[in-house]
């Protein structure tokens, strides 16, 4: 029903997903930029398509809302939620004889500016794994905000600025929603606030937010993309917010003073959740570490890699 060639394709209607080269025809799960190709036609979730042109400008695009299933190529084709960022979406494929949910990035708790994730039983599942070591398990998510909450207000307190980086398209939207539901505005740098404009384009309120200028006023916080330039920052205290952070030494490598795990991916935990509660016979595990794969077979599952270099198969 699928086959490999350097990319996950659908064999009966020659669907590339994900692919990051041009196709004639490409499922899009979302639209970071490791997702996302100029495709002569793409099919993803109105969302998806909103941030995709803004990044890419106006392309082709036939939109696939949650749960409404169309006939492609053969196929019966349905998104679902998959709580990654705003428009991010499992796949289901079905034939009449076989059914296949690929995953793309996705995580299983609550966002607060996309759709929490919705997983469907399929025969196969082709799951991302990007934290599949039994030691990626992420806080609870209320301790991780409670935290980012703290350090920014005792920051403002210390009549200083708090920075934090994340990524332009999702985890700075949701910052920005997290602080401002708790009452602190966010100044966010050009990149991110352009983005921010699709978001509320899409109906996703992000509170009391302005455009970052040359200078901050007292009581802001500021919310800018990694590595961006924040020397004109005067006593800038930096939060990193990413999964990488369960490192002790994330802080030193990203180059701030603190680094906070609050992810936009799902953990080991919800791996192997997502697993059971898809109910597949067969599972495919992609970006993420072979090991992961391992465990699943320990754990009863029939599961393998999928994606090694030069490998093309028919599965």
């Amino acid at each position: 029903m699928f086959h490999w060639d350097n990319g996950l394709k659908l064999t009966r209607s020659d669907l590339a997903i994900d692919f990051r080269r041009r196709q004639p025809r490409a499922f899009i799960s979302h639209a970071h930029a490791d997702h996302i190709a100029r495709h002569e036609y793409a099919l993803c979730t109105p969302e998806t398509a909103a941030l995709y042109r803004f990044r890419l400008g106006k392309r082709p695009v036939r939109e696939l809302p949650y749960r409404e299933p169309i006939a492609w190529g053969g196929l019966r084709l349905t998104t679902y939620p998959a709580g990654h960022c705003l428009g991010s979406a499992m796949l289901l494929a079905e034939d009449g004889r076989q059914s296949v949910l690929y995953t793309g990035d996705f995580k299983l708790t609550e966002s607060a500016t996309a759709e929490r994730a919705e997983l469907v039983h399929a025969e196969t599942l082709i799951i991302e794994s990007t934290f599949g070591r039994p030691t990626d398990r992420w806080p609870p998510r209320e301790d991780v905000i409670a935290q980012l909450e703290q350090l920014v207000r005792q920051t403002l307190a210390q009549e200083a600025v708090p920075v934090i980086h994340a990524y332009a398209l999702g985890k700075s939207q949701e910052v920005t929603r997290l602080l401002t539901d708790r009452g602190i505005p966010v100044l966010q740098h050009r990149d991110i606030y352009a983005v921010s404009r699709v978001y509320e384009a899409c109906g996703v309120s992000l509170g009391r937010h302005e455009l970052l200028q040359a200078t901050v006023e007292p009581g802001w916080a500021v919310v800018v993309p990694p590595r961006a330039r924040t020397a004109s920052i005067e006593r800038a205290v930096h939060i990193a917010v990413t999964g990488w952070a369960l490192d002790p030494g994330a802080k030193y490598r990203l180059r701030v003073d603190h680094a906070l795990p609050l992810s936009d991916h799902a953990d080991y935990g919800e791996l192997i959740e997502a697993v059971e509660r898809v109910g597949a016979r067969k599972v495919y595990c992609t970006h993420g570490p072979e090991s992961f794969v391992d465990h699943l077979c320990e754990l009863g599952v029939d599961a393998a890699p999928l994606g090694r270099p030069a490998q093309r198969r028919l599965f």
